[in-house]
């Protein structure tokens, strides 16, 4: 089930964010993403629209809506390739009728996903943050 993000789930999805994080971009190393967790909680969070896969009252993962921008798809690294990635995809999908993301170059994975779900690369930058190149994807704009 995908619900809206209540204050209460805070915990489990900075654990999310930063399981997945370090599991996907080891390239940025884990201490980076260590310490942009109170960055997560204090201002990412509230800015976005987040919402939520529960399952068994377990959250299994989670996206953040900031305007059209995808600001975040993740899932817990345990339960990945079961399809929860997709179905946080297709609700993001169903809220907005274009979106746009960044995602990082070396993050094949992520990319593919990206792709079999309707997204284009309109090009590549460097993240101002990690100095890493990514590519800026969207779908329908």
């Amino acid at each position: 089930m995908i619900r809206e993000y209540r204050e209460a789930d805070i915990e489990h999805i900075l654990d999310i964010w930063l399981s997945a994080s370090i599991k996907a971009h080891s390239f940025a190393g884990s201490e980076y993403w260590q310490s942009k967790v109170s960055e997560m909680r204090d201002v990412y969070i509230p800015a976005s629209e987040t919402f939520v896969y529960e399952a068994d009252e377990q959250i299994a993962g989670f996206y953040c809506l900031y305007g059209n921008t995808l600001a975040a798809v993740f899932v817990l690294p345990s339960l990945q390739g079961q399809g929860i990635g997709s179905a946080l995809m297709d609700d993001a999908k169903s809220r907005r009728s274009c979106l746009q993301l960044s995602v990082y170059s070396q993050n094949a994975l992520s990319i593919n996903f990206y792709k079999q779900h309707g997204f284009i690369s309109l090009g590549e930058q460097i993240d101002e943050q990690t100095g890493q190149p990514e590519f800026i994807m969207e779908h329908y704009c």
